[in-house]
């Protein structure tokens, strides 16, 4: 057998594959880790994209907010929080005038050991105030008006709006309905109110062929989301690309659309890998803790390797899936999939100016199914969940591997080990 590792929680998960089987890896193009990333942040911070230095940035402002993403994104926080805050300080603007905001959107905020984890530098915490956006709240909201080309309300949270200075952190990667992550998504939905972010994921969005990963043009969701940050005004990014093992390869900081088209073109060559063909079977993971915590979360490792697959072939996707479903209006989405079926539910979402929250992943979730024969290995989903994910559940990996390969009659496959970092192309 041939032994293939898949990222799977915090750690790997071993499948061996059979002796006789013709395996295709796709992995990210090796982009070199930073020998020195402290060094490379100091001097994005000082030679910034179309920008002044964070240091002028500061100077004569009394506030500023530090927008950062959830848990469910890797992002090395850790590495630049403690030195942003300190320019920002240095240049006059005292500790209590900094929040750092989670970036939730719709998610459950982090608390406790999880936002330790999360901010990665207890300094930070002792330092300046820490909060998680939330977008039910409509009290700690601020109205813009609505963008002029789709008319989409823009309502932002009142900590990043009424700053002085406001700087969006994240991690560039693809995402599967905005293109890319980072930059401006951080601002919206990240930092939006339940409204935009329903309506962002309402169905004449999500259903735009060109709303997919690593397409910025014509993309609907990244049109509106250029929008609302010129409707917000002066928003500066820090934006971070990192590799398969997490490491730092690429830092920039600057003006917000700029910046991030700047690591946006640094990693594309990597992430989008071309194949040249189509597999009958395909084998991904969920990319491992923190993206595989929920079934919510693995919907992306169901979609990322579409291209590749042939129409009625078997896509098997590795997820811990340690915190279970997701939300609970995600399992109401669910529940309503597995009760009236794909068709009358997509029906149902084409009736609706607003999204129910969460529903957006189960329509999203239909494009692998639709396509092809979606299994899943997990070991984190209790047996009433497990009824609720729409696809096959499987025991054994390696079994079902062979087993697909009977059905389709060829020993070809395509092993994709981090799902959603990396998008394979024919």
């Amino acid at each position: 057998m041939t032994p293939m590792r898949l990222p799977y929680g915090r750690g790997r998960l071993e499948v061996a594959l059979p002796p006789d089987a013709e395996v295709t890896v796709v992995r990210q193009r090796p982009l070199p880790a930073l020998d020195d990333p402290s060094a490379a942040i100091a001097d994005a911070l000082a030679h910034p994209v179309d920008a002044a230095p964070l240091a002028e940035l500061a100077r004569g402002r009394s506030s500023a907010c530090i927008v950062i993403c959830d848990i469910t994104r890797p992002v090395p926080n850790g590495l630049f929080l403690r030195p942003m805050i300190s320019t920002l300080i240095e240049a006059g603007i005292p500790a209590t005038g900094i929040t750092v905001l989670v970036a939730t959107g719709l998610h459950r905020p982090n608390l406790g050991d999880e936002l330790a984890e999360l901010v990665g530098d207890p300094w930070v915490l002792e330092h300046v105030r820490v909060v998680n956006h939330d977008a039910r709240d409509d009290d700690r909201h601020v109205s813009l008006g609505r963008t002029p080309t789709r008319g989409t309300p823009v309502v932002l949270d009142r900590a990043l709006v009424e700053a002085e200075l406001r700087i969006v952190t994240g991690l560039v990667e693809p995402h599967f309905m905005a293109g890319w992550s980072g930059g401006r998504k951080v601002v919206a939905p990240g930092c939006a109110h339940h409204t935009v972010i329903r309506t962002f994921h309402s169905a004449r969005f999500m259903g735009d062929p060109q709303a997919r990963e690593c397409n910025l043009e014509g993309n609907p969701l990244h049109e509106e989301q250029l929008q609302i940050v010129r409707m917000l005004g002066e928003v500066y990014a820090l934006n971070t690309v990192i590799d398969e093992d997490r490491a730092l390869v690429d830092v920039t900081f600057g003006e917000v659309v700029a910046s991030h088209a700047a690591s946006v073109a640094h990693v594309r060559t990597a992430i989008q890998v071309p194949v040249g063909r189509r597999f009958a079977t395909v084998l991904t993971s969920a990319a491992g803790y923190p993206l595989d915590k929920t079934y919510y979360q693995t919907v992306k490792a169901m979609v990322t390797p579409l291209d590749i697959l042939e129409p009625g072939g078997t896509l098997l996707v590795a997820s811990e899936c340690s915190e279970g479903l997701g939300s609970p209006e995600y399992r109401d989405a669910q529940t309503r999939l597995v009760g009236v079926g794909p068709e009358d539910f997509l029906a149902s979402l084409w009736r609706k100016e607003l999204a129910d929250v969460d529903e957006w992943q189960t329509q999203m979730q239909l494009k692998s199914t639709g396509r092809a024969r979606v299994r899943l290995f997990t070991d984190g989903l209790a047996a009433g969940d497990r009824a609720l994910t729409g696809v096959e559940l499987v025991d054994d990996l390696a079994a079902a591997v062979e087993q697909s390969m009977i059905d389709s009659g060829s020993r070809e496959i395509a092993v994709v080990p981090d799902g959603p970092y990396v998008i394979p192309v024919v």
